[in-house]
């Protein structure tokens, strides 16, 4: 009988702590079998663990319509069964319509990875203005991206000599899309590394959509229009393997007849930086959303963002060389689970009193199993 009294008080226990958990639900805007985004919801899952929240990830299949309905479907639950946080993009521009989805649900709102633009801002006003629960932002600098990747481009092509008759290094671009505002940094610091460079030519700018397969057709296309050109960036890794392939079956060799660049740290990708079939890889940004749940973790237990801002752009982009590169797969892995994201909130520690999420950062710090990791070399 005794057994089972202390069986009975610990179940209440148990349910104490569940109730007490912060409850979160991701709109994540890729598909369940995407690298990118499933790596980000796998990383996501393993701060929820450390930071002792419940996490349910919802997935719109690149489907930017279907963020509606998904949202639409959580605000219909009964309250007790709604999510105290949500976390969702402004993939495509849909953040605004987000917000007034969850407008009067009870529900927090933080938008990661792309905030609103300067005239979409118009109509959602800052957070916690007109959109009360709407609590913030967090977003890489995707600026940064775009420049440091076509920086290394042009610097390696000024290197192999890869100037066309006119004196030009002459590049193709593979954007993202037109409206996302994280492909629209990317864009404009690539702009800022050729302006920079002034022997630079674009011969032609072409939009993907992210799709490796739709970069490999147009790269067929691009390739027999401008044959003098011999660098291409692209706006993500994916983009990048594609146009990689496209060049393969016509016979070129990545890293030497053409070089490339790209974004994001998927395993191929890295394999293809240290191969040196890409020229200039830069990624780390797939962790905003963790970093996401650390604010939310702290916002929760009283330790509010707000005295760092409530629209946080932070550095989170790294170029990788080749021991960075195996840094990053040894380090983190496949979902993050070497890292303890408790050293990173301010819940947890007292005397933290500014959050750093760039990758030198997470890469140096010690992790779960307190090995460490030598020969890293951090951005410049």
């Amino acid at each position: 009988m005794l057994a089972l009294r202390a069986c009975a008080l610990l179940g209440l226990v148990w349910v104490g702590v569940d109730a007490l958990a912060q409850r979160v639900a991701f709109i994540n805007p890729g598909k369940a079998d995407e690298f990118y985004w499933a790596g980000v919801a796998r990383c996501m899952q393993s701060a929820a663990q450390d930071l002792g929240q419940t996490l349910d990830v919802h997935y719109a299949e690149r489907e930017h319509l279907q963020v509606f309905q998904i949202a639409r479907t959580i605000v219909a639950l009964p309250p007790p069964q709604r999510p105290d946080y949500v976390v969702v993009t402004n993939d495509y521009g849909t953040g605004p319509e987000l917000l007034n989805i969850f407008e009067g649900s009870g529900i927090r709102v933080f938008m990661a990875y792309s905030k609103p633009t300067t005239e979409e801002m118009a109509h959602t006003g800052l957070p916690r203005r007109k959109h009360k629960l709407w609590i913030g932002s967090l977003e890489p600098r995707a600026q940064d991206a775009g420049y440091l990747t076509a920086r290394a481009l042009i610097n390696q092509a000024r290197t192999a000599g890869l100037q066309a008759q006119d004196g030009k290094l002459h590049m193709l671009v593979i954007a993202g899309d037109r409206s996302t505002p994280s492909s629209i940094a990317r864009n404009d610091g690539m702009r800022q590394a050729v302006r920079e460079a002034g022997d630079v030519v674009i011969d032609q700018e072409v939009y993907a959509a992210w799709s490796r397969e739709k970069a490999t057709e147009q790269a067929s296309v691009l390739y027999q229009r401008h044959p003098q050109a011999r660098l291409l960036w692209a706006g993500n890794d994916l983009m990048a393997l594609g146009a990689m392939s496209a060049l393969e079956q016509r016979g070129g060799e990545p890293g030497r007849t053409v070089l490339f660049s790209g974004i994001n740290t998927s395993a191929e990708a890295l394999r293809a930086k240290e191969s040196g079939r890409l020229a200039a890889l830069a990624g780390g940004h797939f962790i905003t959303g963790a970093w996401s749940l650390v604010m939310i973790h702290d916002h929760y237990n009283g330790h509010d963002f707000a005295d760092e801002g409530l629209m946080q752009e932070r550095r989170m982009f790294a170029l990788f060389d080749g021991k960075l590169a195996q840094a990053l797969r040894a380090r983190l892995g496949p979902g993050c689970d070497d890292v303890d994201f408790k050293r990173f909130s301010k819940t947890r520690n007292a005397s933290l009193r500014s959050y750093d999420f760039s990758m030198e950062r997470l890469l140096k710090d010690t992790p779960k199993s307190n090995e460490r990791f030598t020969n890293e070399r951090a951005l410049p």
